[in-house]
């Protein structure tokens, strides 16, 4: 008997691997060519081979891996191609896609893909509705993406590997939601979806599933309907809020940078006219020490220099001048003094 339960004499012939092919025609055909020609026991015989051959050979696609088991128990895992194995049911083949990505989807299922993908999304609020931190409620529909790297694993180490993968999700997920807000579930869905894709992972490394997560997406987050108009209304109140700040901050921004710049300058400016003063000061005395310290050189030379500098600036600004003699007695002469075009 071969796999799934007929023999080669069955109608439909063929095996898994090649079920293209109709054994029944085969063994008539044969049964034609050689009537007569061979005995009973060669006909058997070449019947047995026909069937080994049949039974025994089997093919793995470019991107799966056979695994093979005999009697139950796993003997070894075969690469793509056309490969050869215990015929009659003695060995077992499973076949795994490895290098395709596996996709499971939570809260939403996609009727029809394409260019407009189609979405059902009733029906699955038992996966998607969870309690955020803040004690509100969310619906959150996110997607998987994995690969399996070791099919071994993943076929003997867990019982039912894709129901262990949902229910590993749905709990990270419920964990990730919980530990947040509704607004930050709402407005961190990327860092929500990479903290669970490590807290996945590493829950799968530690089952021994065989499975490497590609990616994890949160496609939506959103109230429920029954709360959805409230939430909005609160979001928009939020909005304004945030609005207002906004429109606060630009005010801020404008006034007082040029307050903090004009006194600023004026500070700079006070500081600029000190400096110059007490530089002034400095030089005035610095000028006085050196006219000092020469003036006690020589002090007669200094005292005449010192009167004719004085009388050098005076002069300048006196009317008219007159020089007497000490020895003179009478001043009324030298009253006419200047006149005497007048008189004439």
């Amino acid at each position: 008997m071969v796999r799934g339960g007929r023999g080669p004499w069955d109608k439909g012939g063929g095996t898994p691997e090649f079920p293209d092919i109709d054994i029944d025609k085969i063994i008539k055909k044969f049964q034609e060519a050689f009537r007569g020609k061979l005995s009973g026991a060669w006909v058997v015989l070449l019947l047995i081979l026909i069937i080994v051959l049949f039974t025994g050979a089997y093919r793995v696609g470019v991107d799966a891996r056979g695994v093979v088991q005999r009697f139950g128990k796993y003997v070894r895992t075969t690469e793509p191609g056309l490969h050869l194995k215990m015929p009659l049911g003695i060995e077992k083949v499973t076949k795994v896609k490895v290098d395709r990505v596996h996709t499971e989807e939570f809260g939403f299922r996609t009727l029809r893909p394409g260019v407009r993908t189609e979405y059902a999304r009733r029906g699955y609020l038992d996966e998607s509705l969870m309690l955020t931190g803040d004690l509100n409620i969310a619906e959150v529909q996110w997607i998987i993406q994995f690969r399996i790297y070791d099919p071994v694993k993943y076929l003997f180490e867990v019982r039912d590997a894709r129901t262990t993968i949902r229910h590993i999700s749905e709990t990270v997920m419920r964990r990730e939601v919980g530990d947040r807000s509704v607004n930050e579930a709402i407005n961190k869905r990327q860092e929500i979806a990479q903290q669970a894709r490590i807290d996945m992972q590493a829950i799968l490394d530690t089952y021994d599933t065989g499975i490497r997560l590609v990616t994890v997406e949160l496609q939506d987050v959103v109230p429920p309907e029954a709360v959805k108009a409230a939430f909005n209304e609160v979001n928009q109140a939020l909005q304004e809020k945030e609005k207002m700040i906004n429109q606060a901050w630009e005010e801020y921004n404008k006034v007082i940078p040029l307050a903090s710049g004009e006194a600023e300058k004026t500070i700079k400016s006070a500081e600029g006219y000190a400096l110059d003063r007490v530089n002034r000061a400095k030089g005035d005395a610095n000028r006085f020490i050196a006219v000092w310290k020469e003036y006690s050189r020589a002090k007669d030379a200094t005292r005449r220099r010192l009167y004719l500098e004085t009388l050098q600036e005076v002069l300048p600004k006196l009317g008219k001048k007159y020089v007497i003699d000490p020895e003179q007695k009478g001043l009324l002469p030298l009253l006419h003094l200047g006149r005497e075009g007048e008189t004439k």
